[in-house]
């Protein structure tokens, strides 16, 4: 079963199969506290369920039924969304109030697609993970009146697109063109505001991630349900083990590749490797000597070995001992997880894939309960303004 980015692809690709139609709705702008981020995502077809969230399931039937006939004017709109409590909402006429108490307001852009009138946003979160290289997209979501661009107005960077739709204002164009590049070096989205003589226009710079990698060498049965969880994350999963009676497809139906490979010859996977999430949880003390160091020498995002601790550090040492270079010691995580007390297949899975989770955020796993930073870190907001001699034209 698909998620993620992977079912919204594939729901849009079926909707053109059909010659169909459809409405996507995307998080483009956060206020206070919401359970997704800019940047979350559904597709609305005229036939059938939804695909995708943009809330905990309190905004989607609502969003869904009045999908088409906001936009039944082909203008891409922005519908806002509160969930502060009813009493304390003071611009009721101006959002949607749900009286859920968890006082955010949550902006949704709205947009009709066709195969006849395709999106170019779809074409780029398409392009992003055919090729898995990280893309940037600039989208108007606010501007002022009789300016030179509206909403839903867009602007694209990818190294492989160079017909990047363009802004109907120069000025504009020329200074969002180079925040989108600081938007793809920097690796996140932001919130920017330009102003002129006469007036703001606000855009979501969106930073569009290549596909999560992960490689697990070991294809025993606790790999199973790591694979399948990571597949529910919408991860591309490859499976690798030396030995091919383990590594067989028909053993691990969801993951994307799976790898008998000799462990007899020089390791040869850094490019698989590189960039990716790893776990080496093979139970052969041999193998996993072999996949550790192999790893080790090259640009892992993250490497967990399976394993007592002492049992690891055996293996560093065996590994040091023959001279090998280790530069991605400092992302070695052993024993492999987060401490949860579980040791069913199922339970070290997810503590796996709860620690992996947390590495890539940076955060340390502990219990939110105990944290007193906000949940998510708010999009930074950035207010660019534009120089005399570059000024924003408006019609």
């Amino acid at each position: 079963m698909l998620s993620g980015t992977s079912a919204l692809l594939s729901a849009i690709a079926s909707v053109d199969r059909d010659r169909g139609e459809a409405v996507l709705a995307t998080v483009v702008k956060v206020a206070g506290s919401a359970y997704r981020r800019p940047g979350a995502r559904m597709l609305i077809p005229l036939y059938g369920g939804t695909v995708g969230t943009i809330s905990g399931g309190c905004l989607e039937s609502e969003v869904a039924q009045k999908a088409w006939w906001l936009t039944d004017g082909g203008e891409a709109v922005i519908r806002r969304y509160s969930t502060a409590t009813q009493d304390d909402d003071d611009d009721q006429d101006a959002a949607l109030t749900f009286g859920l108490g968890c006082n955010g307001t949550v902006y949704v852009l709205l947009e009709r697609h066709s195969a006849q009138q395709p999106l170019a946003a779809l074409d780029l979160l398409r392009l992003v993970r055919e090729s898995g290289q990280a893309g940037a997209m600039a989208t108007v979501i606010a501007s002022y009146r009789n300016a030179r661009v509206k909403v839903g107005d867009r602007l694209m960077l990818h190294p492989q697109r160079q017909d990047a739709a363009r802004l109907p204002d120069t000025a504009l164009e020329q200074r969002v063109r180079e925040d989108l590049v600081t938007t793809l070096a920097q690796g996140h989205s932001t919130l920017r505001t330009y102003h002129d003589g006469r007036g703001e226009v606000e855009v979501f710079c969106e930073y569009l991630p290549p596909q999560r990698r992960l490689v697990i060498f070991g294809a025993g049965h606790d790999a199973q349900p790591l694979v399948h969880m990571a597949k529910l994350l919408d991860w591309h999963v490859t499976v690798v083990d030396g030995r091919s009676h383990f590594a067989r497809a028909e053993r691990f139906a969801e993951a994307d590749a799976v790898l008998a490979v000799d462990t007899r010859q020089p390791y040869a996977l850094l490019p698989l490797t590189d960039g990716a999430l790893v776990a080496v949880m093979t139970h052969s003390y041999s193998q996993d000597r072999h996949w550790l160091g192999g790893v080790l020498q090259g640009a892992p995002l993250y490497v967990g070995q399976l394993g007592p601790r002492e049992r690891t550090e055996r293996l560093l040492g065996e590994i040091g001992a023959q001279a090998t270079p280790m530069p991605a010691l400092d992302r070695l995580h052993y024993p492999i997880g987060l401490d949860i007390g579980g040791d069913t297949p199922e339970s070290v899975a997810t503590a796996i894939l709860a620690e992996m989770t947390a590495a890539l955020n940076r955060r340390d796993g502990g219990m939110l309960k105990h944290r007193r930073a906000s949940i998510h870190a708010p999009t930074p907001l950035d207010c660019s303004d534009i120089e005399p001699a570059t000024r924003l034209s408006a019609s």
